[in-house]
């Protein structure tokens, strides 16, 4: 395999690793930015605080596992399969740890 479609196929595992943690994080965020029971609850800081930090996360372990695969065995097809799991467990941990906080709905 040629060093220009390793380093393409590094960028598309950052890429996909970076698509599949946002899509997993945005059912989970949505409460924040629709804001819950009337719009009460709104809290935006899940778009410039977690969003940015879910992104670089899901693209830094898909890449750094094709990377280090890459440079230990020699094997791209191997890179790509530890890269994609790598990245499913990243996410599983994300979806299962990460919580937004939520308001209690009605004070008294």
């Amino acid at each position: 395999m040629k060093e220009e479609f390793k380093g393409l196929a590094g960028f598309l595992a950052a890429a996909l690793g970076a698509s599949a943690a946002l899509l997993a994080w945005a059912p989970l965020a949505r409460v924040n930015v629709e804001g819950g029971f009337d719009g009460r609850h709104q809290d935006l800081s899940v778009l410039y605080v977690d969003l940015p930090l879910v992104a670089a996360g899901g693209a830094m372990v898909g890449l750094a596992f094709w990377s280090l695969t890459l440079r230990r065995f020699h094997r791209p097809w191997l890179a790509a399969l530890v890269s994609a799991i790598a990245v499913a467990l990243g996410v599983w941990g994300l979806t299962s740890w990460w919580a937004p906080y939520q308001a209690p709905e009605f004070t008294y």
